[in-house]
């Protein structure tokens, strides 16, 4: 009999790790269910539709006959393209350079090599701010790395509790890295630069501040806070192409910080972690035609934002709107007979649209602060209409009305 024993050879953190779940996980998309469950754009990339063809005579140069050659392992131009696109200088005079820049497997990659970089194992810690996006948990586990939570102050503001953070990390040893998501994931709220600038100014804690705006696309023009990590030698701003710009399929994320975080990143990254293909559609989606459909697309789906916040509370059953509107999807309450918000009422509905109605949307309600919720993408307009319709009659036979 072989020697070999799973539970002693392998790491006793990765043997407890819970990973992270989707909403796919439990209902498998048959090409013919509204999948309002990912944060996905529904209008697609800004490539040209004709491009799968070959017809197309515009697009991305996609050199198919040059794959049997590693890809450029540094991305200068799709650095440079990024650069251009968040100089906004409504933060700072300066610009952003490919030098404040490492680029990866979406922002997941970022999230990991922070960890890899700043935390030692067993030892170092970092501190969150649920209800947040759960990788940053699954990958502190991954790397053997603390967890120290300071949630949110309630709904519907979701903002930082600015008083307790600080005096966490005034308090509590071996703290180095803080990850807040603003536009928060499942909030949607955005979160006030003012806030993160007094953690930023903390006297004695020596650590990085890392903000995800994997949604920021969808807040307001020139919130992004990529260009400000010119003013800040620890701050850290995470971006990815999966939202607003509809490539969740190409996987490419970005890092913007200062140029010493930036070398660092970009030592310890794989030699060609950006496929060719992948830097191409990026590339293409950057540039000035890419731009105009993405900000087109954008708009469809801020209309629709809009049109679910004035269609869904004339739903019996829908509550409040727990948190913001600064992004690509909207959490909801979904109440029980009684009028209050009910895990086991959303858990139902959540079940109901998927398994009957052909709508996938995501529950939220274990999160914290986040009681009887839903997490709804922002869909198409048809999508719109048939979620609508579907959460409707949901809500009605759930509540045996």
């Amino acid at each position: 009999m072989s020697p070999f024993n799973l539970e002693t050879c392998a790491r006793p953190n990765i043997l407890a790790l819970e990973p992270y779940r989707c909403a796919r996980d439990d209902y498998k998309d048959d090409g013919t269910n509204i999948l309002l469950d990912a944060n996905e754009n529904a209008y697609g990339p800004p490539v040209p539709q004709n491009l799968a063809t070959g017809s197309s005579s515009r697009g991305p140069e996609l050199d198919l006959l040059g794959l049997h050659r590693y890809p450029d392992p540094h991305q200068w131009d799709l650095k440079q393209l990024l650069c251009s696109l968040r100089t906004t200088h409504a933060h700072t005079s300066k610009l952003l350079t490919p030098e404040n820049l490492c680029v990866g497997v979406g922002s997941d990659e970022a999230i990991d090599a922070l960890l890899r970089c700043f935390c030692v194992p067993g030892r170092d810690r970092i501190l969150v701010c649920p209800p947040t996006y759960g990788m940053y948990s699954v990958s502190a586990q991954v790397n053997d790395v603390g967890l120290v939570k300071v949630p949110l102050l309630a709904a519907p503001s979701f903002a930082i509790d600015v008083p307790r953070v600080l005096e966490t990390l005034s308090t509590e040893p071996n703290i180095k890295l803080i990850y807040l998501c603003s536009p928060g994931n499942p909030t949607g709220s955005l979160l006030a630069k003012e806030d993160i600038q007094k953690i930023l100014e903390h006297p004695t804690w020596n650590g990085v501040v890392v903000v995800d705006e994997a949604y920021i696309d969808f807040a307001p023009d020139s919130a992004s806070l990529a260009e400000w990590v010119n003013e800040w030698p620890n701050l850290v701003v995470m971006q990815t192409l999966s939202k607003a710009f509809g490539l969740a399929g190409i996987r490419l994320g970005a890092a913007f910080t200062s140029p010493p975080i930036s070398r660092l990143l970009n030592s310890l990254k794989a030699p060609y972690n950006i496929s060719s293909p992948t830097s191409a559609l990026a590339s293409y989606a950057l540039g000035p035609d890419g731009l105009k459909v993405m900000r087109a697309n954008k708009e469809k789906l801020i209309q629709q934002r809009e049109r679910l916040v004035a269609e869904l509370p004339q739903i019996p059953g829908v509550g409040k709107l727990a948190g913001g509107e600064s992004s690509n999807f909207l959490l909801y309450e979904m109440l029980d007979k009684e009028g209050k918000p009910s895990n086991e009422t959303a858990l139902k509905v959540y079940e109901k649209l998927a398994e009957t109605k052909g709508v996938v949307v995501r529950f939220r309600g274990k999160e914290h602060g986040c009681e009887g919720c839903l997490r709804i993408t922002v869909g198409t307009e048809e999508e719109v209409t048939r979620f609508l319709a579907a959460l409707r009659e949901a809500l009605k036979e759930v509540r045996g009305e």
